[in-house]
């Protein structure tokens, strides 16, 4: 089998198999066309709404809708790959094992209802082969925010950012089980309670790809939702640039940013700088205004919560492939901290259960020679730099830095 470098990608005379079709289609409601995004002549498009405001979160997945698909449109062509990093690019890059997770669950906190979710993972997984994770054979469950069987409202928008996380932790974490937690609006309460209902469920990884605006509620949104010693929760720090974001606030949280990632001639093979595209998008980094900064976080240009902790790919330029089907036509490249969420969630869970009574969160800074450190890019203007551009150590576009095998993600 091939394996692809950077995402295939052409310009207006590209095959287009992976449209947005956006809200319009959805019955939860309408919008206006998308924004579309460019870089080094890819396009690509918000799954979801740009960043919402209030107690209303945003997903933060980016399609991209000029990709050249090497596959049918539908279904899983042998021999060939898809556009976009596979699961063997991103093990590849981040030097993590093939075949983990076993043993271990990890959810997927997402709002309203994918009807096609675990039809279109089977695919993916099938593509790749990747063992089948379904409900039949007890690997996959679908739930509602308080874990019953009644499903939300479908939406084809957060359909593009559920079927990316549960591809992301299939590449990563191939015999874990899934969960995937559906709250019935995108209201942080909804999701929050869906991170609860997670929880309970028995998932000691749970993966949360949206974010809003700060506000005065976060601390109690924090020890209300977030406050789950022992469980790794994943959070993506924002796709708008410079300028912090909740969740990823959250000093119980492992605040995940994202990175442009390429093959190149090193010993490892691949080199990663921070994803930026313009003054409004790129990853999510900065300093809180509300949340208190963890005991396990040093830097000093910030009193309070400092976004993020690591990262992973997150730049649409360099994304992943994807499978969608409720509001995609099949095969798709996807950006945007969505993926490096769940990413470092799967990363997590290849790493070992978390020990009872600790924040997961504190755990790569106690090992921070086992993690790629990102030293070029940056995501805007600030003072101090460091909040915004990357450095040598810790940063704030890409925290430590990216996972260099699973050391750094156990305690």
């Amino acid at each position: 089998m091939r394996t692809p470098t950077a995402p295939t990608l052409i310009g207006a005379a590209a095959l287009v198999l992976s449209a947005f079709t956006g809200l319009a289609a959805s019955p939860a409601g309408a919008q206006s066309m998308p924004t579309t995004y460019s870089k080094g002549g890819v396009s690509w498009v918000r799954a979801c709404d740009a960043l919402a405001k209030g107690d209303t979160m945003s997903c933060h997945a980016l399609k991209v809708t000029n990709a050249t698909q090497h596959v049918n449109a539908l279904g899983v062509t042998p021999n060939a790959t898809p556009s976009g990093y596979g699961p063997a690019d991103l093990l590849s890059a981040y030097n993590l094992p093939a075949n983990g997770g076993a043993g271990t669950t990890i959810a997927i906190v997402d709002a309203y209802n994918d009807p096609n979710a675990e039809s279109d993972m089977a695919v993916y997984r099938a593509q790749y082969g990747l063992p089948a994770c379904t409900t039949a054979n007890g690997c996959f469950k679908k739930v509602n925010q308080t874990g019953g069987t009644k499903l939300p409202t479908s939406n084809s928008g957060w359909a593009g950012e559920i079927s990316l996380d549960l591809d992301m932790v299939s590449a990563i974490a191939p015999n874990a089980h899934i969960i995937l937690v559906e709250a019935t609006t995108a209201t942080m309460t909804n999701l929050g309670t869906a991170v609860n209902t997670a929880v309970s469920l028995g998932a000691k990884y749970v993966s949360n790809s949206y974010g809003g605006g700060e506000s005065s509620s976060d601390a109690s949104y924090d020890s209300t939702y977030f406050n789950h010693p022992g469980v790794a929760v994943t959070v993506s720090s924002g796709d708008s640039a410079y300028g912090a974001q909740y969740p990823a606030a959250s000093k119980y949280v492992t605040a995940v940013g994202g990175t442009s990632l390429n093959r190149n001639s090193s010993t490892r093979g691949w080199g990663e700088s921070v994803w930026y595209t313009n003054s409004t998008e790129g990853t999510g980094s900065g300093c809180s205004a509300y949340d208190a900064k963890p005991t396990w976080q040093a830097d000093t240009g910030c009193a309070k919560r400092t976004i993020a902790d690591v990262s992973a790919v997150a730049d649409p330029a360099t994304g992943v492939a994807v499978y969608q089907t409720y509001g995609g036509s099949g095969w798709a490249v996807y950006g945007g901290t969505s993926a490096s969420s769940p990413i470092i969630a799967s990363v997590y869970a290849l790493a070992g259960t978390p020990s009872a009574g600790s924040y997961p969160s504190s755990f790569p800074y106690a090992h921070t020679g086992s993690l790629y450190d990102v030293t070029t890019g940056s995501n805007g203007s600030c003072s101090p730099s460091y909040l915004c551009t990357a450095t040598t150590g810790y940063d704030g576009p890409t925290g430590l830095g990216t996972p260099h095998g699973t050391a750094a993600f156990t305690g």
